[in-house]
């Protein structure tokens, strides 16, 4: 770990851009342009930030947009506004009110929030708990346990309806793998798990299941497959 004793800290506020480098704390108020990759315990941003490489802290809070041109890697992150990391994103714990684009890879162990997500790559994870505002998409999902629920929108739903025409609440996926599946508004080619239940406004090609599944009325299924011993 960092000796916070040795590391200087960073602090903007206002309009400012800094160095990149290893720091202790980094406190952004303001719009903040790093320029390289950053290192520190505790990162605070507030506003309008860039980071032009890699960033990497124990400790990560933003309220805002943040736009990270690398990858992301922290014990803990909490996110309020709209976030784009051009890398992949690894963490620990991972609390989410608001949106985030990540272009690479997602590696949790905990994931929870209300929103949306897209994540080009895998989303790989201990614990997901996520109730959708807006689209949730990921090239595949592998976890212990997941739940995905259609959050009530109507907030949402006037805030984004003029940037976003087509936001819908829903999670788009190849594969879903894990032990416990609870499922809202999803299509997927694949759900395995095993115990699976299928709530409302699902489209899933195959379920394969080992303990229990449970299918709501209101979604289709194309096939339903006992695995296992």
């Amino acid at each position: 770990m960092m000796n916070k004793n040795q590391l200087p800290d960073m602090i903007i506020s206002g309009v400012s851009d800094a160095a990149g480098g290893s720091y202790d704390q980094v406190i952004i108020d303001g719009v903040g342009r790093i320029k390289g990759a950053v290192t520190s315990r505790v990162f605070r941003g507030n506003g309008n930030i860039h980071v032009m490489g890699d960033l990497a802290a124990e400790e990560l809070d933003c309220n805002g947009t943040m736009n990270v041109r690398g990858n992301i890697s922290f014990d803990t992150m909490r996110a309020d506004g709209m976030f784009k990391v051009k890398g992949a994103l690894r963490g620990e714990r991972f609390n989410l009110n608001g949106l985030i684009n990540i272009q690479g890879n997602c590696e949790l162990e905990e994931f929870k929030g209300e929103g949306g997500f897209t994540i080009d790559g895998l989303l790989s994870a201990g614990h997901v708990d996520f109730q959708l505002q807006g689209s949730g998409k990921a090239r595949e999902i592998g976890v212990e346990s997941i739940v995905i629920l259609q959050a009530n929108i109507g907030v949402w739903s006037k805030l984004w309806s003029g940037i976003f025409p087509t936001f819908k609440p829903e999670l788009v996926t190849g594969t879903i793998e894990g032990d416990h599946i609870n499922l809202e508004y999803t299509t997927a080619e694949i759900v395995r798990g095993n115990t699976v239940i299928i709530g409302p406004g699902c489209k899933i090609g195959l379920v394969e299941y080992r303990s229990e599944l449970s299918v709501h009325p209101a979604s289709v299924i194309g096939k339903e497959e006992k695995i296992g011993g």
